[in-house]
């Protein structure tokens, strides 16, 4: 058996004869947490979006537990992409259900998954009025009610304040304990060598660096000797 949950193999994607992604062969293990750095446009969101099934690759294949992703899989990824998909109108538990009879999920596993995401107590308070960070911790709540093997979640710390980080820190690890496999994208570098296990740069659609996390490394100069193309691909 592989120790890899997925693997992408020379994937690429072209958008009206543009490239966004070349030749990427990614590789996330069972139960790490996957960090995907990159500037904005350097194609995180679509590589993202590939593996949840939003888009579908021009070239290449990915792989679920050494399959070829196929809908099926569906099921078991859990995404957070561009924002949770809420109705501001309805209360968590309401925005939940909606999710949950859409997706054949028993109603019984709301509260469950409310309570876990500090979020049981909104009561009849509806989403328009959440924080941000609430609102984030709804959408992972709905990523996370179908118990899926893989969370992808792409920037969730985006707008969340230190304390709301933080947080959001503490729970990817205890899901982590949990077995969880998560691939998570952001822009604040030391949050994402805090909490990976393994590190993805991606740079002008290509993976230019995939290594294990080294805590000692300065990955802020790392990061920027990759995306000022003042140092070659390394990868492992």
């Amino acid at each position: 058996m592989s120790e890899y949950m997925l693997e992408t193999r020379k994937l690429g994607k072209v958008f009206k004869g543009e490239t966004v992604l070349k030749n990427i062969n990614m590789n996330v293990r069972y139960g790490e947490i996957y960090g995907l750095l990159g500037l904005n446009g350097a194609g995180k969101s679509t590589l993202m979006k590939i593996i949840c099934g939003i888009f579908r690759p021009s070239v290449g294949n990915v792989l679920f537990e050494e399959r070829n992703w196929s809908r099926k899989n569906l099921h078991q990824i859990g995404s957070l992409i561009e924002g949770p998909a809420i109705y501001g109108n309805l209360t968590a538990y309401d925005n939940l259900k909606v999710f949950c009879l859409q997706a054949n999920i028993p109603l019984t596993e709301i509260n469950p998954v409310l309570v876990r995401l500090n979020i049981a107590n909104t009561g009849k308070k509806k989403v328009k009025n959440f924080s941000l960070g609430m609102k984030q911790r709804l959408g992972i709540a709905m990523a996370l009610i179908k118990k899926p093997k893989l969370l992808v979640l792409d920037e969730p710390s985006n707008g969340l304040d230190p304390m709301g980080i933080q947080e959001l820190r503490q729970l990817l690890n205890e899901l982590k304990r949990d077995g969880i496999t998560i691939m998570i994208s952001s822009h604040i570098l030391s949050e994402i060598q805090l909490m990976s296990d393994t590190i993805g740069i991606i740079h002008n659609g290509t993976l230019e660096y995939e290594r294990e996390n080294n805590h000692e490394e300065n990955l802020e100069k790392l990061f920027f000797d990759i995306t000022t193309n003042q140092r070659g691909g390394m990868l492992s």
